[in-house]
């Protein structure tokens, strides 16, 4: 499994990229106020697209069909305050059916 995190404080702030092939996980938290942006590129970073965007703490689980490289951060002019703690990861590496263990 890839990750990138990020401790966003300022605006024009992004994780680093990663790619993904279908299941990733999003998680951003921590006491921020703002616009975190969801993005991904077709074409190895020179044009992103939004996907998402989220204006609190957030977990969850997306789905991309094809290889495709994502970041989460907070564009020009979307930054208010505090620090958003961001996290995504890819689940290329899951092998096991289970997905919950005892």
């Amino acid at each position: 499994m890839t990750a990138v995190t990020a401790d966003i404080t300022a605006q024009d702030t992004f994780t680093d990229t990663i790619e993904v092939r279908g299941h990733f996980n999003i998680s951003i938290s921590g006491t921020w106020a703002g616009t975190v942006t969801a993005q991904r590129s077709f074409d190895g970073g020179s044009t992103w697209l939004d996907v998402d965007t989220f204006t609190s703490n957030y977990e969850g689980v997306g789905f991309d069909a094809e290889d495709t490289l994502y970041r989460l951060g907070i564009k020009t002019g979307d930054y208010t305050s505090g620090t958003a703690v961001v996290r995504l990861s890819d689940n290329k590496d899951f092998t096991s059916g289970d997905v919950f263990v005892q």
